[in-house]
């Protein structure tokens, strides 16, 4: 391509030529020119003009971006709406969460209003007690802001780590209840009927009137003898009247004795399990026959073990026949 550029019939004529690529290079760098142009214009020249309300320029720039402006607006609000219809699902679950948590902690043995949430305050709060699982309320038929909703959204955030405490809360409460029961001496340790229960009787060897401090579990010799509760073997040895006997400290005063027996599985010092074999069925001792003699101590005390063992050992015929003698 040649350009010819003369200034008169006399004057001397010049002569550019370009190749192809000179030719593309310089209509890039053409249009990047204008783009830079128009860009520069639009933001400092029309921008500035609709933001000071300029007669002309204002009403011309809003006319230009009115339909970008309702586009992005209808775009916002749309994700507004999305936003505040998924707080309000969340909302619906964390009620239906705190419903649950009432009914945990009935579980528990606790009250909901035992469990008070600790408030956030303001140096413009007022005094007195307060408390209580948040719940933030519904949204309405009015259209939520973008502040609103990010309010919102801190509350449940707010909610949902008070609701993880008091459920964490909650477990440690139950695990404890579990625990507590697994040291009470309620597992009956020899699986057989009563023979002789706890009370005043006529004695089997000299005929007197004593009293019995346990239950004897008649049974072969050799039948195992379970732990009636978790704890710690304190007592292993030989004694004139209760023969081979072991005893399981369970904490809170609480001590079960096993007597008469023809062999002890454990050791001294040993830590044992509920439902744990821990010995045989025997007849050493002070004994007629081979049984097992069962004894509770509470704080060194003799206690009735139909109080403990209940009516799963029992039997509830006879152990409603036990309370009534009581």
């Amino acid at each position: 391509m040649q350009l010819l550029i003369t200034h008169g019939s006399t004057a001397r004529t010049r002569v550019w030529q370009f190749q192809r690529w000179q030719l593309a290079l310089l209509a890039l760098a053409l249009v990047t020119l204008l783009m830079a142009a128009s860009g520069a214009i639009y933001h400092f020249i029309f921008l500035k003009a609709a933001r000071e309300g300029w007669p002309v320029v204002s009403a011309l720039v809003r006319l230009v971006v009115r339909d970008e402006i309702a586009q992005r607006d209808r775009f916002m609000r749309e994700n507004l709406d999305a936003m505040a219809q998924k707080v309000g699902e969340i909302q619906a679950k964390m009620v239906k969460l705190e419903a649950i948590g009432e009914r945990v902690s009935g579980l528990a043995g606790m009250k909901p209003d035992d469990v008070k949430p600790l408030e956030r305050r303001s140096p413009a709060s007022g005094s007195g007690g307060k408390g209580g699982p948040f719940v933030a309320a519904d949204f309405g038929t009015q259209q939520p802001g973008l502040e609103e909703l990010q309010g919102r959204v801190a509350d449940l955030d707010m909610a949902v780590d008070f609701n993880t405490d008091l459920f964490t809360y909650y477990d440690a409460r139950l695990q404890e209840s579990r625990l507590t029961a697994l040291l009470v001496p309620s597992a009956a340790p020899v699986d057989g009927p009563i023979g002789s229960g706890f009370g005043f009787r006529v004695d089997p060897i000299n005929g007197r009137s004593a009293l019995h401090t346990g239950l004897d579990f008649p049974a072969e010799i050799g039948t195992p003898i379970l732990a009636a509760a978790g704890g710690m073997v304190v007592t292993k040895e030989w004694h004139a009247g209760y023969g081979h006997v072991l005893e399981i400290d369970h904490g809170n005063g609480l001590v079960t004795r096993y007597a008469h027996c023809s062999s002890i599985d454990v050791e001294l010092g040993a830590l044992v399990k509920r439902g744990q074999q821990v010995a045989k069925v025997g007849n050493s001792g002070r004994s007629t026959g081979s049984h097992l003699h069962f004894e509770v101590l509470l704080e060194g005390s003799p206690q009735d073990p139909a109080r403990f063992l209940g009516a799963a050992a029992l039997g509830r015929a006879e152990f409603a026949a036990r309370l009534g003698r009581r």
